[in-house]
């Protein structure tokens, strides 16, 4: 089994309950070393596991909503007071400065929108709230980004999992091509975005 096969994914999510969900969306949100976790495929598979019984959905869904936007916010704060010594911090295993870099550059394209669309992108979510922070962003218009962000990724993917775990036979089975599918269709709005702004 690969690193995080459904197989890996579905024991992993199982084991660490409500609490180890939580604390893996948050991190993943804001945190810059939480940038390696899984949290879309996490996020779908809690949904399949509802079903199961594993999971009340309609806490969980609220749960890492909440999970989604304090990370968020975590990671604007800490870039609005250290953010910036980041991008002459080495890297590590934990940190990688290219991924920063990117976020900025996805910030530059995108401005306060940014904090919307990055959510839906991975590594590119976890940096997107630090920069938020360095470029001192006003947090309301922040937090108003957050909130939406946050219960669109957190809440719809869950639902996703948990809606099709409930109508579609053996959905186990396609959990890697139902994953890229999510993938693709977070980013396609930022493509058509960087399309709009080409012909600009």
């Amino acid at each position: 089994m690969s690193l995080f096969s459904h197989d890996t994914i579905m024991a992993l999510v199982q084991a660490i309950g409500y609490p180890g969900l939580f604390a893996a969306v948050f991190l993943e949100s804001g945190v810059f070393f939480g940038f390696f976790l899984p949290g879309s495929s996490m996020l779908f598979t809690a949904g399949l596991l509802a079903v199961r019984g594993v999971f009340n959905v309609w806490i969980l869904i609220p749960l890492l909503a909440v999970a989604a936007i304090l990370g968020d916010s975590a990671g604007y704060w800490f870039g609005k007071k250290v953010g910036v010594s980041l991008f002459f911090r080495p890297d590590s295993r934990f940190f990688k400065r290219v991924y920063l870099e990117r976020a900025k550059d996805f910030y530059d394209r995108h401005g306060v929108l940014a904090v919307f669309l990055a959510r839906f992108v991975p590594i590119v979510r976890t940096f997107a709230p630090i920069i938020a922070g360095i470029v001192r962003m006003r947090y309301r218009a922040f937090l108003a980004y957050n909130i939406l962000g946050g219960i669109l990724w957190a809440g719809g993917i869950t639902f996703a999992g948990y809606y099709l775990g409930r109508f579609v036979p053996h959905i186990d089975r396609y959990f890697t091509p139902i994953i890229l599918v999510i993938i693709i269709a977070s980013v396609m709005p930022i493509f058509w975005e960087l399309r709009k702004a080409k012909q600009e």
